[in-house]
Protein backbone atom coordinates (compact mmCIF):
# COMPACT_ATOMS: atom_id res chain seq x y z
CA UNK A 1 0.00 0.00 0.00
CA UNK A 2 1.67 3.33 -1.46
CA UNK A 3 1.16 7.05 -0.46
CA UNK A 4 0.53 8.00 -4.64
CA UNK A 5 1.27 10.90 -6.01
CA UNK A 6 -2.06 11.98 -6.38
CA UNK A 7 -2.48 11.95 -2.03
CA UNK A 8 -0.14 15.32 -1.61
CA UNK A 9 -2.34 18.11 -2.92
CA UNK A 10 -5.15 16.81 -1.01
CA UNK A 11 -2.50 16.15 1.98
CA UNK A 12 -1.46 20.02 1.35
CA UNK A 13 -5.09 21.39 1.06
CA UNK A 14 -6.06 20.05 4.23
CA UNK A 15 -3.22 21.42 6.10
CA UNK A 16 -3.38 24.39 4.74
CA UNK A 17 -5.41 26.28 7.56
CA UNK A 18 -3.30 24.20 10.42
CA UNK A 19 0.58 24.96 9.11
CA UNK A 20 1.49 28.72 8.64
CA UNK A 21 4.60 28.46 6.57
CA UNK A 22 5.89 29.07 3.33
CA UNK A 23 7.80 25.61 3.15
CA UNK A 24 4.42 23.83 4.19
CA UNK A 25 5.02 21.44 1.11
CA UNK A 26 8.62 20.71 1.74
CA UNK A 27 7.44 19.94 5.54
CA UNK A 28 4.86 17.56 4.54
CA UNK A 29 7.74 15.95 2.39
CA UNK A 30 10.14 15.67 5.56
CA UNK A 31 7.46 13.77 7.79
CA UNK A 32 6.44 11.16 5.45
CA UNK A 33 10.16 10.66 4.85
CA UNK A 34 10.72 10.42 8.52
CA UNK A 35 7.85 7.95 9.00
CA UNK A 36 8.12 5.59 5.84
CA UNK A 37 12.00 5.12 5.50
CA UNK A 38 13.00 5.19 9.58
CA UNK A 39 15.76 7.76 9.37
CA UNK A 40 16.68 9.70 12.69
CA UNK A 41 16.21 12.94 13.16
CA UNK A 42 20.18 13.85 12.74
CA UNK A 43 20.38 11.48 9.07
CA UNK A 44 16.87 13.94 7.74
CA UNK A 45 18.33 17.08 9.25
CA UNK A 46 21.25 16.52 7.06
CA UNK A 47 20.56 15.36 3.81
CA UNK A 48 18.19 18.71 3.37
CA UNK A 49 20.52 20.98 5.20
CA UNK A 50 19.12 21.86 7.64
CA UNK A 51 19.13 22.06 12.09
CA UNK A 52 18.49 18.48 13.91
CA UNK A 53 16.03 20.85 16.25
CA UNK A 54 14.40 22.56 13.41
CA UNK A 55 13.72 18.99 12.03
CA UNK A 56 12.02 17.81 15.03
CA UNK A 57 10.15 21.03 15.22
CA UNK A 58 8.49 20.20 11.77
CA UNK A 59 8.47 16.88 12.65
CA UNK A 60 5.91 17.62 15.79
CA UNK A 61 4.22 20.46 13.92
CA UNK A 62 3.13 17.96 11.04
CA UNK A 63 2.43 15.31 13.41
CA UNK A 64 -0.13 17.41 14.93
CA UNK A 65 -1.44 19.14 12.30
CA UNK A 66 -2.45 15.55 10.46
CA UNK A 67 -4.39 14.33 13.69
CA UNK A 68 -6.12 17.25 14.03
CA UNK A 69 -7.20 18.08 10.61
CA UNK A 70 -7.61 14.33 9.05
CA UNK A 71 -9.54 12.57 12.19
CA UNK A 72 -12.52 13.88 12.26
CA UNK A 73 -12.52 12.96 8.50
CA UNK A 74 -10.97 9.57 8.19
CA UNK A 75 -11.60 8.39 11.86
CA UNK A 76 -14.77 9.97 13.36
CA UNK A 77 -16.76 8.27 15.69
CA UNK A 78 -18.68 5.55 14.17
CA UNK A 79 -22.92 6.10 13.78
CA UNK A 80 -25.10 3.38 14.16
CA UNK A 81 -25.65 2.58 10.24
CA UNK A 82 -21.62 2.77 9.55
CA UNK A 83 -20.91 0.01 12.34
CA UNK A 84 -24.47 -2.17 10.75
CA UNK A 85 -22.52 -1.96 7.84
CA UNK A 86 -19.08 -3.01 9.32
CA UNK A 87 -21.05 -6.39 10.96
CA UNK A 88 -22.66 -6.94 7.21
CA UNK A 89 -18.95 -6.27 5.71
CA UNK A 90 -17.53 -9.40 8.62
CA UNK A 91 -20.27 -11.80 8.17
CA UNK A 92 -19.79 -11.74 4.12
CA UNK A 93 -15.92 -11.52 4.43
CA UNK A 94 -15.45 -13.59 7.80
CA UNK A 95 -18.45 -15.24 8.41
CA UNK A 96 -18.71 -14.02 12.39
CA UNK A 97 -21.76 -12.73 12.92
CA UNK A 98 -22.91 -9.10 14.47
CA UNK A 99 -19.04 -8.38 14.31
CA UNK A 100 -18.68 -4.55 14.39
CA UNK A 101 -14.84 -4.51 14.79
CA UNK A 102 -11.60 -6.43 15.84
CA UNK A 103 -9.61 -5.44 18.86
CA UNK A 104 -5.59 -6.33 19.26
CA UNK A 105 -2.43 -3.75 20.71
CA UNK A 106 0.71 -3.91 19.00
CA UNK A 107 3.95 -2.98 20.49
CA UNK A 108 5.94 0.32 19.58
CA UNK A 109 9.60 0.44 20.76
CA UNK A 110 11.16 3.15 21.55
CA UNK A 111 14.45 4.33 23.00
CA UNK A 112 14.88 4.15 26.85
CA UNK A 113 13.37 7.49 27.82
CA UNK A 114 15.41 9.36 30.91
CA UNK A 115 14.84 9.13 34.08
CA UNK A 116 11.57 6.78 33.42
CA UNK A 117 13.01 3.82 35.69
CA UNK A 118 11.17 0.79 34.42
CA UNK A 119 7.90 2.42 33.30
CA UNK A 120 8.32 1.24 29.54
CA UNK A 121 10.58 -1.79 30.32
CA UNK A 122 8.32 -4.60 28.96
CA UNK A 123 9.07 -9.00 29.89
CA UNK A 124 10.28 -8.78 26.41
CA UNK A 125 13.50 -7.06 27.67
CA UNK A 126 13.31 -3.77 25.36
CA UNK A 127 11.10 -0.32 26.19
CA UNK A 128 7.39 -0.02 24.20
CA UNK A 129 4.48 1.74 24.54
CA UNK A 130 1.15 0.08 23.56
CA UNK A 131 -1.00 0.79 20.76
CA UNK A 132 -4.56 -0.59 21.24
CA UNK A 133 -6.98 -0.46 17.64
CA UNK A 134 -10.05 -1.38 17.37
CA UNK A 135 -10.15 -2.24 13.33
CA UNK A 136 -13.20 -2.87 11.05
CA UNK A 137 -13.25 -5.45 7.91
CA UNK A 138 -11.59 -2.98 5.33
CA UNK A 139 -8.23 -2.84 7.70
CA UNK A 140 -9.21 0.92 8.59
CA UNK A 141 -8.65 1.77 12.60
CA UNK A 142 -12.12 2.91 14.25
CA UNK A 143 -10.47 4.50 16.92
CA UNK A 144 -7.01 3.81 18.86
CA UNK A 145 -5.57 4.54 22.17
CA UNK A 146 -1.65 4.79 22.50
CA UNK A 147 0.60 5.51 25.16
CA UNK A 148 0.24 2.85 27.90
CA UNK A 149 3.44 1.89 29.94
CA UNK A 150 5.00 -0.83 28.54
CA UNK A 151 5.12 -2.90 31.88
CA UNK A 152 1.71 -2.98 32.15
CA UNK A 153 -0.61 -6.00 31.53
CA UNK A 154 -2.43 -6.88 29.11
CA UNK A 155 -5.93 -6.68 30.60
CA UNK A 156 -4.80 -3.25 32.39
CA UNK A 157 -3.59 -1.39 29.53
CA UNK A 158 -7.55 -2.31 28.35
CA UNK A 159 -9.22 -0.94 31.47
CA UNK A 160 -7.17 1.86 31.62
CA UNK A 161 -7.30 3.27 28.27
CA UNK A 162 -9.90 5.29 26.45
CA UNK A 163 -10.88 3.05 24.18
CA UNK A 164 -12.45 0.92 27.30
CA UNK A 165 -14.19 4.33 27.83
CA UNK A 166 -15.68 4.90 24.58
CA UNK A 167 -16.66 1.23 24.86
CA UNK A 168 -18.15 0.67 27.64
CA UNK A 169 -20.28 4.43 27.24
CA UNK A 170 -22.96 4.93 24.80
CA UNK A 171 -21.14 7.88 22.79
CA UNK A 172 -19.74 4.45 20.83
CA UNK A 173 -23.47 4.06 19.22
CA UNK A 174 -23.76 -0.06 19.37
CA UNK A 175 -26.23 -1.25 17.54
CA UNK A 176 -29.53 -3.14 19.64
CA UNK A 177 -29.42 -6.70 19.13
CA UNK A 178 -30.40 -8.23 16.45
CA UNK A 179 -31.92 -11.59 15.23
CA UNK A 180 -29.71 -13.83 13.46
CA UNK A 181 -30.02 -15.48 10.02
CA UNK A 182 -32.98 -18.18 9.60
CA UNK A 183 -33.48 -17.67 13.59
CA UNK A 184 -35.52 -16.20 15.94
CA UNK A 185 -32.82 -15.76 18.77
CA UNK A 186 -31.48 -11.72 19.11
CA UNK A 187 -27.99 -11.90 20.02
CA UNK A 188 -26.20 -8.53 20.86
CA UNK A 189 -23.47 -7.00 18.67
CA UNK A 190 -20.13 -7.49 19.71
CA UNK A 191 -16.14 -7.17 19.27
CA UNK A 192 -13.38 -10.19 18.85
CA UNK A 193 -10.63 -10.02 21.09
CA UNK A 194 -7.66 -12.66 22.21
CA UNK A 195 -7.00 -14.30 25.42
CA UNK A 196 -5.52 -11.04 27.03
CA UNK A 197 -8.76 -9.15 27.33
CA UNK A 198 -11.81 -9.66 29.20
CA UNK A 199 -14.74 -10.70 28.67
CA UNK A 200 -17.98 -8.53 28.42
CA UNK A 201 -21.08 -8.29 26.89
CA UNK A 202 -19.36 -6.53 24.12
CA UNK A 203 -15.88 -8.38 23.85
CA UNK A 204 -15.35 -11.83 22.98
CA UNK A 205 -12.61 -13.71 23.13
CA UNK A 206 -12.02 -17.61 22.10
CA UNK A 207 -12.15 -20.42 24.85
CA UNK A 208 -9.33 -21.65 26.77
CA UNK A 209 -7.07 -24.12 24.65
CA UNK A 210 -7.27 -26.96 26.84
CA UNK A 211 -10.31 -29.33 26.84
CA UNK A 212 -11.86 -27.86 23.33
CA UNK A 213 -14.75 -29.82 22.52
CA UNK A 214 -15.14 -30.21 18.91
CA UNK A 215 -18.13 -27.04 19.20
CA UNK A 216 -15.77 -24.64 20.86
CA UNK A 217 -13.22 -25.58 18.45
CA UNK A 218 -15.14 -24.29 15.70
CA UNK A 219 -16.24 -21.29 17.81
CA UNK A 220 -12.19 -20.49 18.81
CA UNK A 221 -11.81 -20.84 14.78
CA UNK A 222 -14.87 -18.37 13.63
CA UNK A 223 -13.72 -16.13 16.46
CA UNK A 224 -10.39 -15.97 15.19
CA UNK A 225 -10.65 -15.08 11.50
CA UNK A 226 -13.06 -12.31 12.81
CA UNK A 227 -9.67 -11.13 15.44
CA UNK A 228 -6.92 -11.21 12.86
CA UNK A 229 -8.29 -8.37 10.69
CA UNK A 230 -6.41 -6.32 13.76
CA UNK A 231 -3.36 -8.25 13.09
CA UNK A 232 -3.73 -7.42 9.55
CA UNK A 233 -4.12 -4.28 9.79
CA UNK A 234 -1.20 -3.41 12.05
CA UNK A 235 0.91 -5.56 9.85
CA UNK A 236 -0.31 -2.98 7.08
CA UNK A 237 0.98 -0.12 8.90
CA UNK A 238 4.06 -1.56 9.74
CA UNK A 239 4.57 -2.51 6.24
CA UNK A 240 4.47 1.20 5.43
CA UNK A 241 5.55 3.26 7.68
CA UNK A 242 8.78 1.73 8.29
CA UNK A 243 9.85 3.61 11.75
CA UNK A 244 7.28 0.98 13.53
CA UNK A 245 10.20 -1.35 12.90
CA UNK A 246 12.56 -0.14 14.98
CA UNK A 247 12.90 1.92 18.62
CA UNK A 248 12.01 5.19 18.04
CA UNK A 249 14.49 7.67 19.50
CA UNK A 250 12.81 10.70 20.70
CA UNK A 251 10.34 11.20 23.63
CA UNK A 252 6.98 9.34 24.40
CA UNK A 253 4.83 12.01 24.20
CA UNK A 254 6.31 12.72 20.72
CA UNK A 255 5.86 8.47 20.14
CA UNK A 256 2.45 9.26 20.78
CA UNK A 257 2.15 12.06 18.17
CA UNK A 258 3.94 9.61 15.75
CA UNK A 259 2.28 7.04 16.03
CA UNK A 260 -1.55 8.86 15.64
CA UNK A 261 -0.07 10.40 12.85
CA UNK A 262 0.57 7.10 11.30
CA UNK A 263 -2.66 6.04 11.85
CA UNK A 264 -4.70 8.50 10.29
CA UNK A 265 -2.64 8.46 7.63
CA UNK A 266 -3.03 4.88 7.07
CA UNK A 267 -6.92 5.11 7.10
CA UNK A 268 -6.57 8.05 4.69
CA UNK A 269 -4.49 6.27 2.26
CA UNK A 270 -7.38 3.30 2.07
CA UNK A 271 -10.22 5.87 1.82
CA UNK A 272 -8.92 7.15 -1.30
CA UNK A 273 -7.12 4.84 -2.75
CA UNK A 274 -7.97 1.61 -1.87
CA UNK A 275 -5.29 -1.45 -0.48
CA UNK A 276 -3.48 -2.12 -3.53
CA UNK A 277 -3.73 -6.15 -5.36
CA UNK A 278 -0.14 -6.91 -3.66
CA UNK A 279 -1.33 -6.24 0.10
CA UNK A 280 -4.64 -8.24 -1.15
CA UNK A 281 -2.56 -11.06 -2.28
CA UNK A 282 -0.16 -11.05 0.65
CA UNK A 283 -2.94 -10.88 2.95
CA UNK A 284 -5.73 -13.59 1.23
CA UNK A 285 -2.39 -15.80 1.36
CA UNK A 286 -1.90 -15.40 5.06
CA UNK A 287 -5.80 -16.39 5.42
CA UNK A 288 -4.91 -19.25 3.24
CA UNK A 289 -2.50 -20.52 5.43
CA UNK A 290 -4.28 -19.99 8.39
CA UNK A 291 -7.69 -21.77 7.19
CA UNK A 292 -7.94 -25.01 8.67
CA UNK A 293 -10.12 -28.34 7.73
CA UNK A 294 -12.49 -28.24 10.04
CA UNK A 295 -13.91 -32.14 9.27
CA UNK A 296 -10.57 -33.34 10.49
CA UNK A 297 -10.97 -33.80 13.97
CA UNK A 298 -7.50 -33.69 15.07
CA UNK A 299 -6.85 -29.97 13.61
CA UNK A 300 -6.52 -27.30 16.55
CA UNK A 301 -7.14 -23.77 15.99
CA UNK A 302 -6.33 -21.16 18.28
Amino acid sequence: MEVVPEMYPFVLHIFACKIKSRGMRFHCVYNCRFLSMSASYAALADSFSLGISTMHYIIKEVCEATWKTMAPLHMPVPTTEMLLAMSNKFYLKWNFLNCVGSIDGKHIWLKCPSNSGSMYYNYKHYYLIVLQGLADAWYRFIAIDVGAYGKQADSGIFHHSSLYQLLSSNNFNMPNTRKQPLSDVELPFVIPGNEAYPLLSYLMKPYPRRQLTESRRFFNYRLSRGRRVAESAFGILAGKWRILNKPIETSPNMVDRIVKCICVLHNTVIDREGLDEASLLELQNKEDSFSTNLDEPECQVT
